[in-house]
Order: structure tokens, then sequence, then C-alpha cells
């Protein structure tokens, strides 16, 4: 007779990554809110299993959290792994370029801290089912929010091969795009493809020994490539680090996470943009609503030492940005 393994706690399946730095970037905020005599809200944008947010509501007992998260599953354990701080926090279902309808409902005007950790989550790489690793063969879904929207079995089997070529050049900055692309429409004029088995087959045949040998697995830019377009996550993040922003209040701070240079060229540009003076060029004195909004916190970007990377495998890939919101532009 064979016994169920037990699925093991969430924390232990879940190394949030630079933890200690964000929380360590975030901290003046509320620290400055509690000397104002006021509770602290920070928003994490991208709650995942909770691991960020369990390690702020412990070190700051005094701290308000709203988790936001698109995959039900995520909200559900992030739910049971933060209860025990339950009257200090509020978990909803919502894509983070809802911040502004999230903080309505709530009755929040503005808040301390916001955190986006962004990319395909620890949760979503492990659950099989899910279609978003290459590494094993599963469904061809790769949506974070299961209730809703196309699949990436729906992109593969219906695109046609110019919007195939196109996405899976521009979001996976695959090289061999056309010939990626032409070979999935003849695979599925013999049958549909269902699983991402068939298309690791497929991008196998089709991109060159040498090339998997230097760009890592040959499947990862194309898979990237469709769990961008089926989540919409570049167009969501392009709303989304600007609502955040315009939520914080003064000495506000946002920290943003990214993982390749599609997102980081996003959260740079609007980071970049507040920390500049809107005067024009010439413009012999600075007016008062010409001053920059933002100060950076971080030299360009910072990434993992080796130790966290060691820990935490997923981090390597990780590159952090951070601001403090330092003047609050009056909203005529």
């Amino acid at each position: 007779m064979t016994s169920e393994v037990p699925t093991p706690p969430t924390s232990a399946r879940h190394t949030p990554v630079l933890k200690d730095r964000c929380i360590n970037l975030l901290a003046p905020a509320f620290d400055t809110a509690l000397q104002e005599g006021r509770t602290p809200f920070v928003i994490d944008a991208t709650l995942g299993m909770g691991g960020h947010s369990e390690a702020m509501l412990q070190r700051f007992p005094e701290l308000h959290l709203i988790g936001i998260d698109r995959d039900t599953e995520a909200l559900g354990l992030a739910g049971a792994r933060l209860a025990p701080f339950s009257a200090r926090t509020d978990l909803v279902h919502a894509v983070y370029d809802e911040i502004p309808e999230v903080l309505g409902n709530l009755g929040v005007q503005q808040v301390d801290g916001i955190l986006m950790d962004l990319g395909v989550s620890s949760l979503q790489l492990d659950e099989r089912e899910r279609g978003f690793a290459y590494s094993f063969d599963a469904p061809l879904d790769m949506r974070m929010d299961t209730s809703r929207g196309p699949t990436a079995a729906d992109v593969v089997n219906t695109y046609s091969e110019e919007d195939l070529v196109r996405i899976i050049r521009k979001w996976g900055e695959e090289k061999f795009a056309g010939r990626i692309a032409n070979h999935i429409v003849a695979a599925r004029d013999r049958k549909p493809l269902t699983h991402t088995g068939e298309l690791v087959d497929i991008i196998r045949n089709v991109v060159p020994a040498g090339a998997a040998r230097t760009g890592g697995h040959p499947a990862k830019r194309t898979f990237q490539a469709l769990r961008i377009e089926v989540n919409e996550e570049l167009s969501v993040l392009e709303r989304a680090v600007p609502a955040a922003v315009d939520a914080l209040g003064l000495h506000g701070r946002a920290v943003v996470m990214s993982y390749h240079s599609l997102e980081d060229k996003i959260v740079k540009a609007v980071f970049a943009a507040g920390s500049r003076s809107s005067a024009p060029a010439g413009f012999p004195v600075e007016l008062e609503e010409h001053k920059a909004t933002l100060k950076r916190l971080t030299k360009g970007t910072e990434i993992p030492t080796e130790e966290e990377i060691a820990e935490n495998p997923r981090a390597a890939s990780a590159r952090l940005r951070a601001v403090e919101k330092v003047k609050v532009r009056n909203r005529t």
C-alpha cells in the first residue's frame, strides 16, 4: 500500500527573490508613515505565494498589505500563508494594472510602498498542468488567470504565420522566429497542437544545435513569447508602472523586479521620466511644477548576489529598480 506524499507548505515551495533588499528599500517609507502617526499601506502587486508579503508583515507589525494577483490558485495559497495576518491584509483577484480600481474599492487614496515581482511565478512553473515550462509535457495553456482568456494552444493553432513570426521575434527576441512559425503552421495543418511537448519537438528540429548550446534551451524564447502574448504582459506592464507611481503618496517607494530586457525597458522608461525635470530645454529657471517627481534609489539595476542565486536559481535573471516619490503633482 502506498501513501500519498503530503504537499509541502507554501513557505517551503517558494523562496522570495531579493527579499531582504526589497524590504530594506521599502522600509523608510513605512517608517515615515509611522512617524506621522499613520498606518503604513503597501501593495504587493504580484502576490504569488506571498513570500515577500509575509516577510513585510512580520517585520512591520503596523503594516497593512493589499495583495493583488490574477492567479486564483496563488491567491488561495497566499491567503493560507498569510492567515495569521488576516486582520491586516486585503487580498484581491485582479491584474496589477487595475491598481486604481482596487484602491478605489478599498477606499484607500494612496499607499506608502509598492512591490512588483514580474514574470512567471514559481507556482506557475512548478504546476505542470499550467503549461508554462518546456521541461515536461503538459497542456498548452500558459494563462496566469485560468478563469478567462485564450490559451497558448489558441495562439499556436489560430494565429497566422505572419502573426506568429511577429510575436516570437518581438516578445521572444528569437532570431529563428520565421522558421519556427513556418514549422508550427505545417504541424498544425496535420493536427492541432495541444501539448507543450509537441511544440518543444518542433522547435528542437528548427533551432540549430549550436545556437541551443550557447543560448540555453531552444524553446525558452518561444515559450516566453507565447506567455507574454497570452497574458498581455507587456501592455499590462505599460499601464501598471505609471499607475503604481501615481498611487504612491509623498515619500512612498516603488520596487520592481523584472526578468528580461523587455520588462526592464518599460520600468526604466517610467522611472527615468519621473526622475527628470520637465522644464523645456534652455528654460532659464526650473519652476516648481517642472521639478522631478521621483528619486531613483538604485544606480541602474541591481542584481542578485552569487549566494542568493545559489539559494534560488530562478533569481539569476532578476533585475531590480526602485524609486521614491519626492513630489506629488497637483491633479487638475
